[in-house]
């Protein structure tokens, strides 16, 4: 099988032969039709002391299962988080990552849709909005931000603002129902918001603190890092949540299933509505990186092996 890998830190990605592994224990092996680009994969291969395995979010058909699978057949289409080499023919899945593909749905819309709608809904979830609220989401137009904005407006959001890179973004951020859009380097950002999803971190906190209304909550699930000073929190009597959706996965792990579940519900309807950049071969993966690494992407990025 076909299968991407790098040999140091900063790349280059290239593609290699090798066997297809074998499903272990609790394993599902999996045909991959769609893989999905994310950004912290993308950061450490330029980041991380060592290579890693380009894992991330999968989808395929099942064509052998290890000891113990009780959940899923051979010939059954999956969608789950991969933590080995997802960016190839076939891929490892362990069962308790793994959730069905709906029969209307792609494996397409699958990864575009699941892990980054579970984030962007655990990320809602934790800034607890009330209906009538207003809301701001940084990096909206990203594969977890342009259903971040969605999912604020389904849960009764008043009003959205966007924030983005670069103005050449606003369009696309707009048609997902933002009432206004702003850029990182806009020095103020509107009127102040209930609560604000930031999944950038760094430099960028500060302003999103500042975007806060009197009472305000951030919700920082960005692996961007950052400080905020305690003084800009007391003085607005603001606050900040972290948000790590592998710890909602470990620790609660019917609360992940129930909001797999709402997100294919919403999807079914017609409400949440993922959008795709672009597609991209195996052989062109560091393409697929680097549409994430300009911030030049409009929605989810997918490699199709």
């Amino acid at each position: 099988m076909r299968r991407v890998r790098y040999d140091s830190t900063g790349g280059p990605l290239f593609l290699e032969e090798v066997p297809p592994p074998e499903a272990g224990p609790g394993e599902l092996l999996v045909r991959c039709e769609a893989v999905g680009v994310t950004l912290p994969v993308v950061r450490k291969v330029t980041e991380a002391p060592e290579p890693i395995p380009l894992g991330g979010e999968i989808a395929g058909e099942v064509v052998a299962v290890g000891d113990g699978v009780r959940r899923f057949r051979v010939g059954e289409r999956v969608t789950g988080l991969c933590f080995g080499h997802g960016y190839a023919d076939f891929a490892l899945l362990r069962e308790a990552m793994a959730s069905p593909v709906p029969d209307a749905a792609s494996a397409v819309d699958a990864v575009a849709l699941v892990r980054s709608g579970l984030v962007a809904l655990g990320a809602l979830e934790a800034a607890r909005p009330v209906p009538g609220e207003s809301a701001l989401v940084t990096a909206t137009a990203s594969g977890v931000g342009h259903l971040a904005l969605q999912l604020a407006r389904i849960r009764g959001a008043s009003r959205v603002v966007g924030a983005v890179s670069g103005s050449g973004k606003a369009e696309f951020v707009r048609s997902l129902g933002a009432d206004e859009v702003v850029t990182y380097d806009t020095p103020e950002w509107g009127e102040p918001v209930d609560y604000a999803l930031d999944a950038v971190g760094g430099e960028l906190l500060t302003p999103a603190v500042a975007a806060l209304a009197p009472g305000g909550r951030l919700v920082a699930y960005s692996s961007g890092g950052g400080t905020v000073r305690a003084y800009d929190l007391l003085v607005g009597a603001k606050s900040v949540i972290g948000f790590q959706m592998a710890r909602i996965a470990r620790t609660e792990p019917e609360l992940y299933e129930r909001w797999r579940q709402e997100l294919w519900r919403l999807f079914a309807q017609g409400a949440l509505k993922p959008v795709v950049h672009a597609e991209f071969s195996l052989e062109d993966a560091v393409q697929a990186h680097e549409a994430i690494e300009s911030r030049r992407n409009l929605g989810k990025v997918v490699v199709r092996p």
